[in-house]
């Protein structure tokens, strides 16, 4: 999905659905790396370079 629109559980664009970097400096919509994460059933990793996902501090 383009960064300037929204992920699919999005009615709009914004604060409700903002970029999230990893360690990577891989950028996700929140609601789709969320949903990446959590459907990993071990160490979550990064779905474009596979790296360990962690969330950029």
């Amino acid at each position: 999905m383009a960064f300037d629109g929204c992920c699919p559980d999005c009615k709009l664009p914004g604060d409700d659905c903002p970029l999230i970097w990893g360690q990577c400096n891989h950028a996700f919509h929140l609601h789709c790396i969320l949903k990446w994460v959590n459907s990993q059933t071990s160490q979550a990793h990064c779905p474009m370079c596979r790296r360990e996902w962690q969330f950029k501090g």
